[in-house]
């Protein structure tokens, strides 16, 4: 089989990686890719969001199926697109991509279900967030409505900042929309629940807890992720069913009441609070570190899993995972998530011999005149499986540490809530 993958992260790498172990995969093709990619795949530099150009592409390299990795293109339709031209993709519908495209269409949703979340308002102006302040205490979250690389949510702590940040949205600093969600704050702990989903069936497809903020024990500026480990260590199977039944199922029914099934990863963000869920929001795709510490963890082959679903037979292939736990640490551009350099030379990285069971996988990435530099926050991952989080951590940072990258930046304390215990 011919296959596309779109996207350019450390996620599209790990899953590129796995593909490529399938004994049923002939060629892929990364559009755009990354210097990981590269060395594995076409990388094949195009727009994702033009897609007639992508079409032309697709269809002169005899593609017979799309991944899409990132939320953008499936935000935009990608998946609609590809269907009418007759090319077999993975991944949801632009209506069903709502769930993350629009908070406000997931927050109309779990108060129509009775799905739990965090009580909230959409704003359209600052008379709407006057309304809400004044009858919600602090801390206050402030959430863009569409898309915002994982930057759009702040934890405000005190209504100068509340207003400061609406403010901002209002003009215009996502260019997604210049519409807001207020919510009121849930105390808990985060986790990360994932799913493969075709139009009658669903799997479990893994867990993980992601580490947003920028710096050591949870402080500091939004990011897309600074690291993950899996499983994650809060979902057991009491809660599981509680996830299941309370959040999945009724999302899941109310797509398909409106005549558009959900396909594709999904991504389901929780706030666990004395065993119970909370839905914190959707990601119509797998996350990114999330998937970089699930794929080590799957036995199965994923190529298969992706075409059962693509196929709506998911009931029909058992999913298999390794017993063991994985954890992902985020090689960072100084600077990120606010302002960082591009094209810094990163000279030690493929000199590195990886010991079986440690990968590292590329994000912000290319090759030029054959040096590897930087391009983006987000630059390398590198991910670990073993028995024990504390040792994987330890083999993690003996290898960023070989990497030396003077203009970069990680988290040291990645699973610090787990190993902690």
């Amino acid at each position: 089989m011919n296959i596309a993958l779109i996207g350019s992260g450390g996620r599209e790498h790990a899953i590129c990686e796995k593909i490529n172990v399938s004994n049923i995969v002939k060629k892929i093709i990364c559009i755009p890719g990354n210097a990981g990619t590269s060395k594995i795949a076409k990388n094949i530099d195009v727009d994702t969001n033009n897609f007639p150009k992508l079409l032309k592409v697709l269809q002169s390299q005899n593609i017979d199926l799309v991944i899409v990795g990132p939320e953008e293109p499936l935000v935009e339709g990608l998946a609609d697109y590809l269907l009418k031209k007759k090319i077999t993709v993975f991944g949801p519908s632009k209506f069903a991509a709502k769930l993350e495209g629009s908070k406000a269409f997931m927050k109309r949703l779990c108060r129509k279900y009775n799905i739990p979340t965090a009580a909230y308002k959409i704003c359209s102006n600052e008379a709407d967030v006057t309304s809400f302040v004044k009858k919600n205490s602090l801390p206050i979250v402030v959430k863009a409505d569409g898309l915002a690389a994982g930057k759009g949510v702040t934890i405000c702590k005190n209504k100068k900042q509340i207003f400061k940040v609406s403010k901002d949205i209002f003009n215009g600093k996502f260019k997604t929309s210049k519409k807001l969600i207020l919510e009121s704050f849930l105390e808990g702990e985060e986790a990360s629940y994932f799913l493969i989903v075709d139009k009658k069936n669903y799997r479990f497809f893994g867990t993980a807890q992601d580490h947003k903020q920028v710096g050591e024990k949870d402080r500091g500026l939004n990011t897309g992720g600074m690291g993950a480990y899996s499983p994650a260590r809060l979902i057991n199977k009491e809660l599981e069913k509680k996830i299941i039944n309370r959040i999945v199922e009724p999302t899941l029914l109310a797509l398909k009441r409106k005549k558009k099934p959900y396909t594709g990863f999904l991504y389901v963000g929780l706030m666990i609070k004395n065993n119970d869920p909370y839905l914190i929001e959707f990601n119509v795709r797998m996350g990114d570190p999330e998937c970089q510490a699930i794929l080590p963890r799957l036995n199965t082959d994923l190529l298969k899993i992706i075409l059962y679903a693509a196929k709506n037979k998911l009931n029909k292939i058992k999913i298999k995972w390794k017993k063991k736990k994985c954890m992902t640490v985020v090689l960072c551009s100084k600077g990120y998530p606010s302002n960082y350099k591009k094209n810094v030379i990163i000279k030690n990285c493929d000199k590195i011999k990886l010991k079986k069971n440690f990968f590292i996988f590329h994000a912000g990435t290319k090759y030029i005149n054959n040096c590897l530099v930087s391009n983006g926050g987000r630059v390398l991952n590198v991910s670990g499986i073993g028995n024990n989080f504390l040792n994987i951590r330890k083999g993690i940072v003996k290898i960023l540490r070989k990497i030396n990258w003077k203009n970069g930046f990680f988290r040291k304390d990645i699973g610090w809530r787990v190993i902690n215990k």
